[in-house]
């Protein structure tokens, strides 16, 4: 019997001793599954909850093989509202991991958990300098972009010379990154934009149409954080204007052609840049307006994507020192947005006439009948567009045929028009 009493202390003290194996966490996808399948916000909380709490215990064991599926579904419960910050350390192991799959979750979790406002952070910065000299471009090419996300002044300081390498790179992946980390940077640290600098007249004969791109968005926010650069760069317009003429007239290409048009995103990118160097500068103006009057002429409207490039160019002509016919031209590119059935584009053309009417009143005249029409429009907003557009376009000479449109408008107005559009038709009289 007392044999029989120590043999069953000693199975209890096994069992009770005894290790328990780690059980195998849910996928992602699982996760997903079940918070889709909560009907009611309790269900939903309890087992965000449940799941939180398998987390935080994989954690507390150190479990190694599914820190990165653990840290995946901490994400998404972090998109979902829920609170995640316990589990920014964790990403910050996954970042010094040295497999790919860890560093790739490791990386959005510190750009969806961290900020330059989190002390952790400052703990990222040797990984992500030894990860900017890995010979893999897409580790490089992450530690880029989380150093553009998640970046102090401090790290800025510390890695700008990594980045600056990284701009003078043969591999185009690489610069494009390191272009848009730049772009980051300096927003953070603008004394910083004069190690950059150098390299902006290598990025004007990229052929690579993304490290292009993003270094006419690099270009453009240097040029408006200081006058000096805007000097230096305006020298650069015959560059720009003769890398635009190119890509206007290079024909289809599979890769950059949309609906006909080549790489509407560059020439969006390259008007806008164009439209920031020639303003309140003559010369850069007319070094300009041939390109100009050709894309505004030669684009095709038919489509969103031709829209798109005919509003910046016109933005560009209404903004730099452009010739009188240039500006006509792109008057009536909105009048002929006014007629076109999509209402965002009227909306915009709208918008557009109304901060350019003070510009050129005489060419923003020709497109009176238009807005008027517009005051019938079943959309508010337009109304509300139009109206104001109508009262700015008032001179002496269209006085009284604008009033009569004006008081016809005011007897079918909502309510919401009637007071503004009574008290202008005063002022309008009174003027």
């Amino acid at each position: 019997m007392e044999m029989l009493q120590q043999l069953r202390t000693q199975v209890q003290d096994v069992m009770q001793n005894a290790i328990k194996l780690p059980t195998t966490p849910i996928r992602l996808r699982d996760l997903i599954r079940q918070v889709r399948a909560a009907r009611t916000q309790a269900d939903e909380r309890a087992v965000v909850n449940r799941e939180c709490a398998d987390i935080r215990s994989n954690f507390r064991e150190e479990d190694t093989t599914w820190r990165c599926r653990n840290v995946a579904k901490l994400l998404y419960i972090h998109m979902l509202g829920y609170p995640a910050h316990f589990g920014q350390l964790e990403c910050l192991k996954l970042v010094a991991s040295h497999r790919f799959t860890d560093k790739r979750i490791g990386y959005l979790g510190a750009m969806l958990l961290l900020d330059e406002d989190h002390e952790v952070h400052i703990l990222i910065t040797n990984c992500v300098k030894n990860d900017l000299n890995n010979a893999n471009q897409y580790v490089a090419g992450l530690a880029l972009s989380a150093l553009g996300e998640i970046s102090s002044p401090v790290m800025c300081r510390d890695l700008a010379g990594e980045v600056e390498r990284l701009l003078k790179s043969n591999n185009s992946y690489l610069r494009k990154k390191a272009v848009l980390c730049a772009f980051r940077m300096i927003q953070k640290v603008p004394s910083l934009k004069d190690g950059f600098v150098p390299q902006m007249q290598a990025l004007l004969s990229e052929k690579n149409h993304g490290v292009l791109l993003t270094g006419m968005v690099l270009i453009r926010q240097m040029c408006e954080m200081g006058n000096d650069e805007l000097i230096k760069f305006r020298k650069m317009v015959p560059s720009i204007v003769r890398k635009f003429k190119d890509l206007i007239g290079s024909g289809y290409s599979p890769d950059h052609d949309v609906t006909g048009i080549s790489d509407p995103f560059l020439q969006v990118k390259i008007l806008s840049l164009l439209k920031v160097l020639g303003k309140n500068d003559a010369e850069a103006s007319d070094q300009m307006n041939d390109v100009l009057a050709t894309v505004a002429t030669n684009t095709d409207g038919t489509r969103n994507v031709g829209n798109a490039i005919l509003y910046e160019s016109v933005l560009a002509i209404m903004d730099v020192k452009s010739e009188s016919g240039l500006r006509v031209l792109a008057v009536n590119i909105l009048g002929r947005f006014l007629m076109n059935p999509d209402k965002n584009i009227r909306y915009v053309a709208l918008n557009t006439l109304l901060k350019t009417v003070h510009l050129d009143n005489t060419a923003v005249q020709r497109t009176r009948s238009t807005v008027l029409d517009c005051l019938k429009d079943p959309d508010v907003s337009i109304r509300r567009r139009a109206m104001e557009l109508s009262f700015a376009l008032v001179n002496p000479t269209n006085v009284k045929s604008m009033a009569k449109e004006l008081l016809t408008f005011l007897e079918t107005a909502d309510n919401e028009f009637k007071q503004q559009c009574s008290s202008s038709l005063f002022v309008m009289c009174e003027k």
